[in-house]
């Protein structure tokens, strides 16, 4: 009855748990692990800065553009957007594309091989940036921006500085998972570390890895279990699958991919930061209130046995005592339909009102 009602409180919420075992492990999490890009920012990435070391800019942007087409990574449809933006004309025909998860794409146009992706992309195909371009890279990093660099043919043509803003929320939500008992916020990106390491400044994060492949977020999150953590990972994207199945409980953000959403045990749909409070203290309380009903349970029966021993309990008294325990217990289940948290007491009407249409 209490995974049933608690259950049903996050439906209303739209808040997927599946079933009552995640409700169970869910309540003992102590480490909340997050995917930067698309989970604790929103994913609606533009580009705002792009230097270029070309005399075609048009020409590589186009370029640029027409291989991060391929892609579904919100880093890669900010640089189609921008290109959009700027009418920069027909895009090239690409003879061969092929995806580095974590990295970027590796292209064939005609005679020219292009790799468009992070410093690692170029490290990887032996590529240097000469020092104006590296301190071009550094100051967009300092500012918090994500950066993608397009070489050609081995010299670098493009590095694109895009901006992500943070999730409506998410500071006062995990200072507010915090108060509910987690110990360790821990952020896990791909993103290089300028930029990591100023999201979780400001959000007060007290773990943060950048410049990870996919294997290597898994890692972390091995590890973080293996050290006696109750580990939970939110995340939004392919590349968060392995992390969010390896977890003692992987959430996905409704907006996200389907098959991050497949393999998680916990769904927000709305995609927001106070729907994972609500869900974690929904499960403590969900938890809590279970025990109070086994408690409940036992205690009528041991007192209808030594009622029975004692001869103060007859057959129709100790049927109705039993009928009538069976009804708290429900009662008692029933009163996490309306469960909110302090944090749920808090927010406008209408943030709720927004969750549970």
């Amino acid at each position: 009855m209490s995974n049933v009602a608690g259950i049903g409180n996050g439906a209303k919420r739209g808040i997927l748990i599946k079933g009552g075992e995640v409700v169970d492990t869910f309540a003992k999490v102590d480490t909340l692990v997050f995917d930067k890009t698309g989970t604790l920012t929103e994913g609606n990435t533009a580009v705002t800065t792009m230097h270029t070391y070309t005399n075609s800019a048009d020409n590589q942007l186009a370029l640029a553009a027409a291989i991060e087409g391929v892609s579904d990574h919100p880093l890669g449809q900010a640089i189609v957007s921008y290109a959009d933006q700027q009418s920069v004309g027909v895009a090239p025909v690409l003879d061969d594309t092929g995806t580095v998860k974590g990295q970027g794409i590796c292209a064939q146009v005609g005679k020219q091989e292009v790799v468009i992706g992070n410093q690692k992309m170029l490290t990887a195909h032996n590529i240097k940036l000469n020092p104006t371009q590296l301190k071009d890279l550094n100051d967009l990093q300092a500012g918090g921006q994500s950066t993608v660099i397009m070489a050609v043919d081995g010299q670098v043509q493009l590095i694109f500085g895009i901006a992500d803003t943070i999730r409506p929320g998410v500071k006062d939500s995990l200072a507010a998972l915090k108060a509910q008992g987690i110990k360790k916020l821990v952020m896990l990106t791909g993103d290089n570390e300028l930029t990591a390491q100023a999201v979780a400044n400001e959000l007060n994060l007290d773990e943060v890895h950048a410049n990870l492949l996919p294997e290597g977020k898994v890692e972390y999150v091995k590890k973080l279990k293996a050290a006696g953590n109750t580990v939970a990972f939110i995340g939004d994207g392919i590349n968060d699958s392995p992390s969010i199945a390896n977890a003692d409980i992987g959430i996905a953000m409704g907006s996200g991919t389907d098959v991050a959403i497949d393999t998680s045990d916990v769904v927000l749909m709305q995609s927001s930061f106070p729907a994972l409070v609500h869900a974690h203290g929904l499960a403590k309380k969900t938890v809590s209130n279970t025990r109070e009903n086994i408690f409940i349970a036992i205690a009528t029966v041991a007192f209808l046995l030594i009622g029975l021993i004692f001869g103060y309990i007859y057959m129709a008294s100790g049927m109705f005592v039993h009928e009538a325990s069976i009804l708290v217990v429900i009662f008692n289940a029933m009163r996490l339909i309306n469960f909110q948290t302090k944090f749920d007491k808090q927010q406008p009407t209408k943030t709720i009102q927004a969750a549970t249409s």
